[in-house]
């Protein structure tokens, strides 16, 4: 099936790009004892190459549900999910989870190399990859720590050192900050918006934080409450590259209320 061609908006050009992933009437009904749960319904987005998009809604709107389908973890009861890139390869995708899911009887490198041991890459290569990452996160002196010694926000480096050593076409990022508190979820958003603009690898995140919605993506994209559907699609005409200091302009407010009305309507 030949790409669809999108269109992409910034302050100052529209510019028309081949979509990387396009998601097509995807619909999640869910089997239950009493008949079926429908997850979501008639969800339709494209996400461009190297577009850093973000899903927000209310509780149970099926946003982690998206992201399994789009994993390839479930199926959909009906609709589509297809990607568009150069080559006969199967698309390669990272996954960082709320919880960082490190093997606490490996070391932070041995934990980053993982991926590349189960495809039987040499070890020189692996690590060599993993400590370039290791630096590019900022973790350069823990390489030989014990997971288990580390805060919640390093742990989370970690994983997605290991979700990008593969070097994914995409990167899911399902509430990757969470469990963590006020002060250090905002600095590893900006942690991650530093790691993003030196990869430039295509994102899609799940976040409950319009802030850091607003803070990290080129698009925001709303679910509904469940059946969840997209209800607006909101292009973030922001400046790159972005510091935290955006977070107290009256543009970046404004935008905040906008997408605040948009999932908690009157």
């Amino acid at each position: 099936m030949m790409p669809i061609p999108m269109t992409t908006s910034s302050a100052k050009t529209m510019v028309k790009v081949h979509p990387f992933l396009t998601v097509r009437d995807l619909h999640i009904t869910f089997a239950v004892e009493n008949g079926g749960l429908q997850a979501l319904q008639g969800v339709n987005f494209q996400v461009a190459p190297q577009e850093f998009v973000c899903v927000i809604g209310p509780s149970g709107s099926g946003k982690s549900t998206l992201l399994r389908v789009i994993a390839g973890v479930l199926q959909p009861s009906r609709g589509e999910v297809q990607f568009s890139y150069e080559g006969d390869r199967e698309v390669k995708i990272g996954y960082v989870f709320q919880q960082a899911n490190l093997m606490p009887w490996r070391t932070v490198v041995e934990n980053i190399t993982l991926p590349l041991e189960l495809h039987q890459v040499p070890v020189e290569e692996a690590r060599r990859k993993a400590m370039e990452l290791i630096e590019l996160v900022g973790l350069e002196g823990f390489e030989q720590t014990w997971v288990q010694e580390l805060s919640g926000g390093m742990a989370q480096r970690v994983a997605i050192a290991r979700a990008l050593i593969q070097d994914p076409d995409l990167l899911l990022l399902d509430e990757p900050f969470g469990a963590l508190d006020a002060l250090m979820r905002e600095q590893m958003g900006a942690e991650l918006l530093r790691i993003w603009q030196a990869r430039r690898t295509t994102v899609l995140m799940v976040t409950h934080s319009i802030s850091e919605a607003l803070l990290l993506s080129d698009r925001v994209l709303v679910l509904s409450a469940r059946p969840g559907r997209i209800s607006y699609d909101f292009p973030v005409q922001l400046p790159r590259p972005r510091q935290e200091a955006l977070r107290y302009t009256p543009e970046f407010a404004h935008m905040s209320q906008q997408l605040r009305a948009e999932i908690l309507p009157d």
